[in-house]
Order: C-alpha cells, then sequence, then structure tokens
C-alpha cells in the first residue's frame, strides 16, 4: 500500500508529456490556483527536450505573476520524472497509444497518477493499466473532462433523482468544429485511435455514467466523409499555404475561443514530424481516422442510448447538448450555455437551471480548475470521481463502435472484443 504524507500543504507534480493538454490546459491551471491547491509543478518531460524546455518557461512565467517563487525543471527521461522524491503526484498526458509505460513507472515509483483520456489506445494496454492500479491498492484518477464540468454533474444527478422518473433513453449530441483531429498528432489511429476515441471516450464515458449499468451491444454507420478528400497537392501545413481555407490552424472560432494559440511554440512551428506539429493540412494525404458516425448502445438495464457526432460541424451555441428521456419527463443541457432545461410529472412542470460560475470562463466551461481542485482531494483521500475502470469501460465502446462501423453497424458485445483489439 502507498505510504504518503497526509494533508501536505505542497504537493509536488511531474508532467510527462508537454504539449496543450498537459501544460497549456491542466498545468497552466495548477499554476494559476497554487496559492489555493499548494500544487507546485517540479518538472516537465516530454521526448521532445525544446517542446520540455518552453513548457517550463511557460509555467514559471504564470508562478511569477502569481507572485510565487518556483523554477518548474525539465526532466531528462521518464525515470527521473517519476523517482524524484520531491514529485507526489504525476500527470500522464502524453500521446494516447504511450499511456502504459509512465502509468506503470509512476505507480511502481509510488507516487498518485492522474491519467488523461482516453486510456488507452489497446485493450492490453488499457487492462494493464488497471492491473497496475488494482495492484497498487491506490486508485488513478481519469480525466473525462464532464465529470468535473458543472451542468454535466447537474444533468447526471437530476437523471437519478427520479426528477423525471426511470431514465429509458439518451441522446448525446457532439456536432464540433474539431477539424483539429486532421491537423496534430491524432490523424493517424495508431497514436490516437482515433476521434471516436479522442474525442467519444468522453461521451462514452457520461453514456456509461447516465445508464449506470453495462453495455450488451453497441452498433454504428458513420466512418470518413467526402468532406476532407486527401489531396495529393496540398501543402503540407497551414504556415505553408497561400490558400483560402476555413479550416487554417489557430484562425478557426473555436481555436480562438480555446485559446490554443497559446501553445504554438517554435517546438510546433519547426517540427518536422508530422505528429510533432499542430497545423498539417487537413487536406494532406495520410489522416486515417473518422470524422463522424451515429452510435447506439443497448444497456442491461435496458436503457437506449445514441451518440450523434462529427468533427466537421459549424461553430454554434449548440455545438454539444445532452438529451435524457425518463419515465415521467426529460431534460436536455446545452453545454455552452450551460442550461438545463427541464420537464416533469408528464408535462406538468418545466423548469430551467442555469450556471453563473465565473470559473465558466476558464478552459473546458471551468471544469480543468475543477479538475484541479479535485486532484488535490483526491491527493488527500478522497475516491476519483473516474477510474482506470470507467477509462476501460469507455474504450470498450469506442472499439465495438469502430468494428461495427467496419461491419457494416453489425450489433458488436464490447465485453467479448479480444484483448489484441
Amino acid at each position: 500500500m502507498l505510504q504518503r504524507r497526509p494533508q501536505q500543504d505542497i504537493i509536488g507534480v511531474s508532467i510527462i508529456g508537454a504539449g496543450e493538454r498537459g501544460v497549456f490546459f491542466l498545468g497552466t491551471r495548477m499554476a494559476e490556483i497554487a496559492a489555493e491547491t499548494g500544487f507546485r509543478i517540479i518538472g516537465v518531460q516530454d521526448v521532445l527536450p525544446d517542446r520540455a524546455r518552453y513548457a517550463a518557461e511557460h509555467l514559471n512565467a504564470i508562478y511569477a505573476r502569481r507572485g510565487i517563487a518556483h523554477d518548474v525543471q525539465v526532466f531528462e527521461g521518464l525515470k527521473p520524472a517519476v523517482d524524484d522524491p520531491a514529485v507526489d503526484l504525476v500527470l500522464v498526458t502524453t500521446h494516447t497509444n504511450t499511456h502504459r509505460e509512465p502509468v506503470e513507472a509512476a505507480i511502481k515509483a509510488g507516487k498518485r497518477v492522474y491519467l488523461d483520456k482516453p486510456i488507452a489506445v489497446t485493450l492490453a494496454d488499457a487492462e494493464a493499466i488497471l492491473g497496475a492500479e488494482e495492484k497498487s491498492g491506490q486508485p488513478l484518477l481519469m480525466g473525462f473532462t464532464r465529470r468535473y464540468e458543472g451542468p454535466w454533474i447537474k444533468s447526471v444527478r437530476l437523471a437519478h433523482s427520479d426528477v423525471i422518473g426511470d431514465p429509458q433513453m439518451i441522446l448525446l449530441r457532439s456536432v464540433i468544429p474539431y477539424t483539429r483531429y486532421l491537423q496534430l498528432w491524432h490523424r493517424k489511429s495508431a497514436l490516437s485511435g482515433g476521434a471516436l476515441n479522442d474525442k467519444c471516450s468522453h461521451h462514452f464515458d457520461v453514456l456509461n455514467w447516465v445508464a449506470g449499468s453495462r453495455p450488451l451491444s453497441v452498433s454504428a454507420i458513420g466512418g470518413r466523409s467526402t468532406i476532407f478528400t486527401p489531396d495529393p497537392n496540398a501543402p503540407e501545413r497551414c504556415s505553408e499555404c497561400t490558400r483560402i481555407c476555413p479550416y487554417r490552424r489557430h484562425e478557426t472560432l473555436v481555436d480562438r475561443f480555446e485559446g490554443v494559440g497559446a501553445a504554438a511554440n517554435p517546438s510546433w512551428r519547426d517540427a518536422t514530424r508530422i505528429e510533432d506539429r499542430n497545423d498539417t493540412c487537413v487536406y494532406y494525404p495520410g489522416a486515417d481516422i473518422d470524422d463522424h458516425a451515429i452510435v447506439t448502445i443497448r444497456y442491461e438495464n435496458g436503457i437506449s442510448a445514441c451518440l450523434f457526432f462529427a468533427i466537421f460541424g459549424p461553430w454554434a451555441e449548440d455545438q454539444e447538448t445532452l438529451e435524457i428521456v425518463g419515465s415521467t419527463g426529460r431534460l436536455r443541457m446545452v453545454r455552452h450555455s450551460g442550461t438545463i432545461d427541464v420537464v416533469a410529472d408528464h408535462g406538468r412542470k418545466h423548469e430551467t437551471h442555469t450556471f453563473t460560475d465565473p470559473d465558466r470562463a476558464s478552459t473546458h466551461f471551468g471544469a480543468d480548475l475543477e479538475l484541479v481542485r479535485t486532484l488535490r482531494r483526491f491527493y488527500d483521500g478522497e475516491a476519483p470521481p473516474a477510474g482506470a475502470s470507467d477509462g476501460l469501460a469507455s474504450l470498450r465502446i469506442v472499439l465495438a463502435a469502430q468494428s461495427s462501423l467496419r461491419n457494416g453497424g453489425a450489433p458488436v458485445d464490447p465485453y467479448r472484443l479480444e484483448a489484441g483489439s
């Protein structure tokens, strides 16, 4: 059993993977509220040393602006990053296909572990991560951001509170302008598991969360649209392109809204490998991921669920919605506004829930700040909202959906998939 000092005032953190998620979202939020949580990022590690160096400089500047005397170092390799005695908590935010090694190393070193979603690309890696967690006797915390976002939490609580009766049907609609999946390393399924894994792992976790039951079958139609037909004459990246294009990296409405331009330091601009840069042309040949799908799930308890998903949606106020139909009513939540519309008692009652939390102006509508606060409570012994078993459950649906897509929409039992998947 892991031994640690209870109720420390200062918690040392190591970030493995110095990209957008690890540093410019989580690491940044962690440094911003360091005085509140006691987190100090001891160092960052990345397979690209220059990316780690830029990340450390970025984090140091935030600590300095907050009046906190602290210097973030660059770890030269995974072992120093997890073995450093000043490190108590390890954040694993590497490419999805490389999650297993740092998680196992951090657990072996006796550290608490945060693992960003998705858990893995393959069942074998996901099961190994779950096995390492169980063997350690300490849970890890999975970074499904909807678990830390107010309107989602409230929606699930309402669904489980008998306000709309017993849940019968769930519809999660995600029509998002995330063509970035064709511009970053996600464009290769071997690295990311595709958009159905990287983005929809969130969604399948929500469906499992609401249903509270084991999925019996998964069916899916969709695949790759003709919108991004590969163009052999396309430039390799946006920085080399003179075309008029609505998908130009860092100029789209969603990129501006999310502020990802802050991550575009020279380690991305000067990168030569496709998987290391962030502005590959959406039409450049070589991407092998799906860009849309309609996935249906049947659960043991009779609940039916559907995910309606596309990464070529427009910037809109209703990009992501959750609708739950119960035996006596229904609720509908719109993520961007945070509004939950509830119709209850067979239509006799109607109420609207809104969220005015100032944290919603931060990344992931405030979920990243709440996640950092949850990490502090997690370190102090609170059970995580989601762990490795939830990550594995989500991945099973991802792989079942991809199998169904390849087989004409035929139903797939996610618990009959082979570990080699």
